[in-house]
């Protein structure tokens, strides 16, 4: 069924756009697009797609194949916490662009699980707002969309979160890695080589960026960024790594995470050009390292899965997204990797294949 039969089936009447986007996982560059770091992220194949119907009246309902009735929200409604808050700050954000006036009906697809580290909202954020603009004819870009998303994210939904996701979900393409400055947003697409096989798998774990966790490091991070005067962590001048040095901890460890890790984005990059996928692995081995260690956003259930996937052939993996929870990504250089990471979620009751 397309996306446009299911929203008739839910509402009984065609709608009027559709639109999609996929959820994206991030190979390397962990929680520094919001400290000016250069960011590795690549689109999954799993995708969200809605489907909408415009309409003068102030409301907003929202139908998802992955609950139960239908929710219906005011089109001014602030934000509750609630899944849908997403989707109708999506459509305030658009009426805000004058994209359009009044509400909508939206129906839902996705195959992009919820809480697992792969952008599952700002890829419901960014397909609403792609369609929103298709059907209003707006003069827009891929980045600019993205920074609408994002100022959804940040304004409504109150995550202070950076432009990777945005960017990621709007301009990556399967089998192609986006090399992201955060600070000038210029890009550059990497094709993946064809024998690496990144598999993301769910730790099984759930995790909530909402639940105060995400916004206490990027605080964290911020408090760091002032007592050096710096304007971005991840661009600090030599006398400003000599004063981070002394910082206390915890704002000592996150500053050299947010150091380290953007310096190995640049050598993943070099690495991934040159086909060098043993150094790609160390890199992302290093990474998971220091998220866990400086910046403590790992568990030791993860840190354990992530030993075994090494120990069973992964040449690197690391806890991918905002942290706490949600998925792994593992590197392989096999055409088994299917095989692999069914093998491999074969000992973890929780955890499931997200993508190969």
């Amino acid at each position: 069924m397309t996306i446009e039969n299911g929203f008739e089936a839910a509402f009984g009447t065609p709608p009027d756009q559709s639109g999609a986007a996929p959820g994206r996982v991030n190979l390397i560059g962990e929680h520094i697009d919001y400290n000016g770091g250069l960011v590795l992220p690549t689109a999954l194949r799993e995708t969200v797609e809605v489907a909408i119907r415009f309409h003068e009246q102030p409301t907003v309902r929202i139908k998802s194949e992955r609950f139960e009735g239908a929710v219906d929200r005011s089109a001014g409604d602030p934000s509750s916490g609630d899944w849908s808050d997403y989707a109708v700050g999506a459509i305030a954000k658009a009426a805000e662009l004058g994209w359009i006036s009044g509400g909508a009906d939206i129906f839902i697809r996705s195959a992009v699980p919820d809480g697992a580290g792969v952008s599952s909202s700002a890829a419901l954020i960014t397909a609403i707002l792609r369609a929103v603009s298709d059907f209003a004819n707006a003069d827009t870009n891929p980045v600019d969309l993205a920074l609408h998303a994002r100022s959804v994210e940040n304004d409504y939904i109150g995550m202070p979160c950076g432009i990777m996701d945005q960017m990621a979900v709007g301009l990556a393409r399967h089998g192609e890695a986006l090399v992201l400055d955060t600070v000038s947003l210029a890009t550059e697409i990497i094709p993946i080589p064809r024998e690496w096989r990144f598999v993301t798998i769910h730790s099984g774990i759930q995790r909530k960026l909402s639940d105060g966790r995400y916004k206490q490091r990027f605080e964290e991070c911020e408090t760091a960024r002032k007592a050096l005067n710096a304007e971005h962590l991840c661009l600090l001048s030599e006398d400003q790594r000599r004063a981070a040095s002394q910082l206390p901890d915890p704002l000592g460890g996150r500053v050299r995470h947010v150091v380290s890790e953007h310096a190995r984005v640049h050598s993943a990059v070099a690495c991934m050009k040159s086909v060098d996928v043993a150094g790609f692995g160390a890199l992302m081995n290093e990474s998971h390292q220091s998220y866990s260690e400086d910046f403590e956003a790992s568990t030791p259930e993860i840190d354990t899965m992530l030993e075994d996937a090494r120990a069973r052939g992964a040449l690197g993996g690391r806890l991918t997204g905002g942290g706490f929870g949600g998925c792994i990504v593992c590197l392989l250089e096999t055409n088994d990797a299917a095989d692999w990471a069914s093998d491999f979620t074969s000992r973890y009751p929780k955890s499931w294949i997200v993508s190969v």
